[in-house]
């Protein structure tokens, strides 16, 4: 469950602004902010399945978005691949050193 979790919220991340109000709120408020599905559909004035519904649909719609901008996957590629390059310019010469400082700015841009 974490792994979806965690999952959800970076595609959330990258696709928010791909959804209605609605389903932002929704997604925020359940995966953000850990209301339970009870809690939002009271929020709402809504049933709790009505809010079920809604989340299922946009956790698909945001696995779609995925699938075919694939935003969530470069991103952890670029990730590991930065790890790697900082684990080969460790503790080295004065140019590497150089280099880990401008592996780190390249970090910053994520």
């Amino acid at each position: 469950m974490l792994e979806k979790t965690t999952r959800m919220n970076y595609l959330y991340d990258f696709y928010q602004s791909l959804l209605t109000p609605k389903q932002r709120s929704y997604m925020a408020l359940y995966y953000l902010d850990d209301f339970s599905l009870g809690e939002i559909a009271e929020e709402y004035n809504v049933s709790r399945q009505a809010v079920y519904d809604n989340i299922k649909r946009t956790e698909a719609m945001l696995e779609e978005y995925e699938e075919k901008l694939l935003l969530f996957e470069k991103f952890q590629e670029r990730s590991k691949l930065i790890q790697e390059m900082k684990e080969l310019l460790k503790e080295g010469t004065p140019l590497q050193q150089t280099l880990l400082e401008m592996v780190a700015e390249l970090e910053k841009l994520d």
